[in-house]
């Protein structure tokens, strides 16, 4: 067990560990910031053949997000990269914004927000183990979403769905959880040093 797991606070995530805690600025400042950083991490975008959705940074930014902030300010942020994005602001993949055949994925992002920040106020982002779990259960939420919203807003069945919006991503989403794995640990030591 490392260090930071063991010193840390039960229900302490990362932000609560900045100067000026449980102050509202700093909230807004995490929340909008949360956002934005999802915002740019969608331009990062790669077509995949034969899928609608393509392979971008948003997930893995926003399960940072999540992981860093915990469940109620990375739902706020989230919440508010989707509703920024519906109301015309071009920060989904690719520059878009709006309702389009990928926006499930966005959707799930919220629940998988959720669901890792919990897991980071339980220790969740303190080891490696631990983090690639969390990380693989944001990633499982997004994708039972995201992927029966593909198949109905692209008018495919799920097999058809599976095939292109989720199956061509895995090998992306591994290295993700390894980048997670090494990065939220060692963000936890260095801070609690």
């Amino acid at each position: 067990m490392s260090t930071a797991a063991t010193t840390a606070r039960p229900g302490e995530v990362l932000a609560d560990l900045l100067p000026v805690s449980g102050t509202r600025a700093r909230d807004i400042a995490l929340v909008v910031g949360g956002a934005a950083l999802t915002g740019l991490a969608a331009q990062i975008a790669v077509p995949v053949p034969g899928s609608p959705v393509p392979v971008t940074g948003q997930t893995f930014a926003a399960l940072l997000v999540g992981t860093a902030l915990g469940a109620g300010r990375g739902v706020a942020a989230l919440g508010l990269y989707a509703v920024a994005g519906l109301a015309g602001l071009p920060w989904f993949a690719n520059g878009t914004s709006g309702v389009g055949v990928s926006f499930g994925y966005i959707l799930g992002m919220i629940l998988a927000v959720a669901a890792v920040g919990a897991l980071a106020r339980r220790g969740g982002d303190r080891s490696t183990l631990r983090m690639a779990g969390t990380m693989l259960v944001g990633e499982a939420i997004i994708y039972a979403v995201g992927v029966p919203y593909l198949a109905a807003t692209a008018h495919i069945g799920l097999g058809a769905a599976v095939a292109a919006g989720l199956t061509p991503f895995l090998i992306g989403d591994a290295l993700k959880v390894a980048l997670a794995m090494g990065l939220l640990p060692t963000a936890w030591k260095l801070l609690k040093k």
